[in-house]
């Protein structure tokens, strides 16, 4: 067990708490496999979805993309559109320990790469993203990770001591980012790893 002291407890959210998968809506929409992945490698592109998470308007992003490909403007704007049906459902396991850590008296906080009108979305599909002490929404502060910027941003706004502080997510770049701002992370595959994780931190589910 680590004779580190864990006081605050910070989750991502996407893959974390909530699956998310662009292609769940675009088998329905772009049927061929082939021309999907050549969809989400030319046009929808991850570069261009993460720009909405830095803040871009969804607006600006779309007319960026139709100028270039006006032949795809439907499927262009059915990423937004249809964006509801990429969050189908929650991490119950996760959500549950997140859960149990708020009622027990831990600091819980949230920070996640997240468009800021989709958060207010997924917020309202999934209440318990209420339930933590607060948020940093990447979309809000025009920052993402794995950039440095937006830990220390998140430990300014809810006066976090980063050596006290412990990050989930599932990314391997984000846990990074957040070791260099001084905080402890672990990277989240799975809910039993979390478990481990934790404990080892001396925090026992």
């Amino acid at each position: 067990m680590s004779s580190i002291e864990i006081r605050h407890i910070v989750f991502d959210i996407g893959k974390v708490l909530i699956h998310y998968d662009p292609n769940l809506p675009f088998s329905r929409i772009i049927p061929d496999e082939a021309e999907r992945q050549w969809f989400f490698a030319n046009v929808c592109t991850h570069d261009w979805n993460i720009e909405q998470d830095r803040g871009r308007p969804w607006e600006e992003a779309e007319a960026l993309l139709i100028k270039d490909h006006p032949e795809r403007e439907e499927h262009i704007r059915a990423f937004r559109k249809h964006w509801q049906e990429m969050v189908p459902h929650a991490y119950v396991e996760t959500v549950s320990l997140m859960e149990n850590l708020i009622a027990e008296g831990r600091d819980v906080t949230m920070l996640t790469n997240f468009a800021s009108d989709t958060f207010r979305e997924a917020q309202l599909l999934y209440p318990f993203l209420t339930m933590p002490r607060g948020v940093t929404v990447s979309g809000d502060v025009g920052l993402i990770k794995p950039d440095v910027a937006i830990y220390e941003t998140h430990a300014r706004a809810f006066d976090l001591e980063p050596s006290a502080t412990l990050f989930i997510d599932d990314s391997m770049p984000n846990v990074e980012g957040a070791r260099l701002a001084g905080w402890h992370a672990v990277h989240f595959t799975d809910p039993e790893k979390l478990k481990a994780d934790l404990s080892a931190y001396g925090i026992q589910r």
